[in-house]
């Protein structure tokens, strides 16, 4: 009888080790930016999302923790060091992680892609050759932002590679609603801003400001430019949590196609910010603008970033830095 419940004992410690290997985590941290690229994301946020699929897949309660931060690099700073599970940030942000881990940190999913605009109050700035030393470019992060590599990409398909990294000097680091308040308000030396939706909005609609560049045309159409990115141990670990978060993200997407109204009270409800819902509704419908998991356009960054020598490896395709539960789209 002793040795029954010695061996119903070691079976049931056995028993509990497995559970404990197999369990998932019970919150999930993931950061965002302001903008509506990032739309998806406010209204899996505001309506749960996640955690309504997380019980549907048998998760039991998970924790969804949001942090907005306002530049990538300090986004996947975030990541790396432990304080967030996922990072949403631009396709640059992704491709310099995962070149620098070895392929440690790899693509989860695409969010969207939406037009960027490069806006100035500068009088004499018509096109980007016209831009001196006098200006500033705000962009959320200097040299490695998506902003920043499509300046990059656009003054060397205009003007050749020897003007590839003029604009540089001339681009400091600023989140999107800071660098709207500078470019705006007119007293800043921030006098220009490679913006995104619903900033560049407000930012023409601002007396003297105008359009310099939109990124669409550097790309020929959509393009991602906010990606969901996380560590392949993480990824690996948690495999239901990470299938719950993109039937979370297609349920938001879906919501916004069917409803952009819906989607524009969301993000107001969220955001505070003052725009009228049928402005988000009209920027939502905009040419260009794609809300999807599929990722497009990221090889377009790859082959610039490696050939440029931002990036170490060049990836073959752009399945070498997504993990394979997205493999199945169409991207580019």
């Amino acid at each position: 009888m002793k040795r029954w419940f010695r061996a119903l004992g070691t079976a049931c410690l056995l028993g509990a080790t497995v559970q404990t290997a197999l369990a998932e985590v019970g919150e999930i941290r993931i950061t965002k930016q302001p903008s509506i690229i990032y739309l998806p994301l406010v209204v899996m946020e505001q309506n749960k999302l996640v955690e309504k699929h997380a019980r549907a897949a048998g998760l039991g309660e998970v924790k969804m923790t949001w942090v907005t931060l306002t530049s990538g690099g300090a986004a996947t700073d975030a990541l790396l060091s432990g304080s967030v599970d996922l990072v949403t940030s631009g396709v640059s942000n992704l491709l310099l992680l995962w070149d620098r881990t070895n392929g440690q940190v790899m693509g989860v999913t695409s969010v969207g892609g939406l037009p960027m605009l490069l806006v100035t109050r500068d009088p004499d700035v018509k096109t980007l050759k016209d831009f001196t030393p006098k200006d500033k470019i705000a962009v959320p992060t200097i040299k490695v932002s998506s902003q920043a590599i499509v300046l990059k990409m656009a003054m060397e398909k205009l003007y050749g590679e020897a003007s590839r990294d003029k604009l540089d000097p001339m681009t400091v680091q600023l989140g999107h609603p800071d660098a709207m308040t500078a470019v705006v308000g007119g007293a800043s030396e921030v006098n220009s801003h490679f913006s995104a939706p619903p900033y560049q909005a407000t930012e023409l609609k601002a007396p003297g400001v105008h359009l310099v560049l939109d990124s669409s045309t550097v790309f020929g159409g959509p393009a991602s430019n906010a990606v969901v990115f996380g560590t392949r141990k993480f990824c690996d670990a948690n495999p239901k949590t990470i299938a719950a978060f993109l039937a979370a993200l297609n349920e938001a997407n879906e919501l916004i196609a069917r409803d952009p109204a819906a989607a524009a009270r969301i993000y107001l409800d969220a955001t505070r910010e003052k725009y009228a819902a049928q402005d988000i509704v009209e920027m939502i419908k905009a040419p260009n603008v794609v809300y999807s998991a599929t990722p497009n356009g990221t090889m377009v960054f790859a082959d610039f970033m490696a050939r440029t020598g931002l990036i170490k490896t060049r990836p073959a395709g752009w399945k070498d830095f997504f993990l394979p539960m997205v493999h199945g789209l169409p991207g580019s």
